[in-house]
């Protein structure tokens, strides 16, 4: 694949084209659009959305104190 050399002029010439401040964000962005991939691929999409709907019945473990709600 990639020497390290390569990938460091790789890395050098997106420094000198994006600047500093966007790199991060690209970055961010590239590794977000990849995990979306990889989920959609696997499917764990479904499964994340099915334990989100059964959480949704749930009651709260804790509620919150009277003396919290109606502070005077």
């Amino acid at each position: 694949m990639f020497s390290p050399w390569q990938a460091g002029i790789v890395v050098l010439i997106a420094l000198v084209i994006f600047g500093p401040s966007r790199l991060p964000e690209i970055g961010k962005a590239l590794g977000k659009g990849i995990r979306e991939f990889k989920s959609s691929a696997t499917g764990e999409e479904a499964k994340q959305t099915e334990q989100t709907m059964t959480n949704v019945t749930e009651q709260p473990k804790e509620l919150p104190s009277k003396s919290d709600t109606t502070k005077q």
